[in-house]
């Protein structure tokens, strides 16, 4: 699949803004399945610097600075990425239990295991508990081939939460979205992240875009799509699997990827600091459209 994908941020202040810092993860990034043909970052008013860089987990960042008195930003993030996913060839992983995954991420020393383990720690937005432990324990019975329990954890989240935008914020703790059941596409990941580690296994947070259909006979809406979150499990020998909660699938070429880390707060699309007396209004669209 190719797509035209483009993601505008805009603030209003209401007082004018005399300098801001500011950091970007609004590019796709290159994968073994997804290339960015075409990517560029329109910023107004025009930055007085800009720069861009990798982050420590491979992701672009685009650093910019305006340093004269501004009453507004728009940030627009136009791309044009091709995914082509190969298959995955799981039939052998559905007789390998999650325990010898997770013995092997505690006992083994190669390169890629070392990689993995720091997806094990716990992170400021998705850290292992006693609740979110109760609730993976469901999935990962003793002996349980790891294919199935991270199919069922999926399954389960999808099933026992709702989607409800604006039931929680960034800072919202697991504890009180296991509680009220309900959230959106990032409570979900992260909780499937926690769940995961938990267990003793790693896991990461994936941020990106997936295509979304419209309703039959009926057109597809400018900036209906949002910015979207899932997760990736690591098994020995295959890598990072990635799994949909808020849908119930696994990501396949309707997904595009932005970048990953440990929950979001590695991969917020936009985040800096301004100096300012007044506070700011902001939008956010996204539009994901097959060319």
């Amino acid at each position: 699949m190719n797509y035209r994908i483009t993601h505008r941020t805009r603030y209003i202040y209401n007082e004018p803004v005399s300098l801001c810092h500011n950091e970007a993860r609004l590019l796709p990034r290159e994968t073994d399945g997804q290339q960015c043909v075409q990517c560029r970052l329109i910023i107004d008013p025009a930055p007085t610097d800009l720069r861009e860089r990798l982050d420590y987990f491979g992701n672009r960042v685009v650093f910019f600075t305006i340093e004269h008195p501004h009453e507004n930003l728009t940030v627009t993030a136009s791309s044009e990425v091709s995914v082509i996913r190969a298959p995955l060839q799981l039939d052998d992983w559905h007789h390998i239990p999650w325990e010898s995954v997770r013995d092997a991420l505690h006992s083994e020393g190669s390169p890629e295991i070392l990689e993995a383990r720091q997806f094990m720690l716990d992170s400021p937005f998705s850290s292992a508990s006693p609740e979110v432990l109760a609730y993976a324990e469901t999935s990962f019975p003793a002996g349980r081939p790891m294919i199935d329990a991270l199919e069922d954890l999926m399954h389960r989240i999808y099933v026992d939460f709702e989607f409800v935008p604006d039931a929680t914020t960034v800072s919202t703790p697991l504890e009180e979205v296991l509680q009220n059941r309900k959230g959106v596409c990032q409570d979900f990941a992260q909780l499937g992240i926690g769940c995961l580690r938990s267990m003793g296994l790693a896991a990461r947070y994936v941020s990106g875009y997936i295509e979304t259909l419209p309703p039959p006979g009926r057109p597809k809406l400018q900036g209906a799509d949002a910015s979207h979150a899932w997760f990736a499990a690591w098994l020995p020998g295959l890598g990072w699997l990635e799994y949909d909660p808020t849908n119930d699938l696994i990501p396949e070429e309707r997904h595009v990827v932005i970048g990953w880390g440990r929950d979001y707060g590695d991969v917020t699309p936009l985040k800096g600091v301004l100096f300012s007396s007044g506070e700011h209004e902001m939008t956010v669209s996204v539009d994901v459209e097959p060319i």
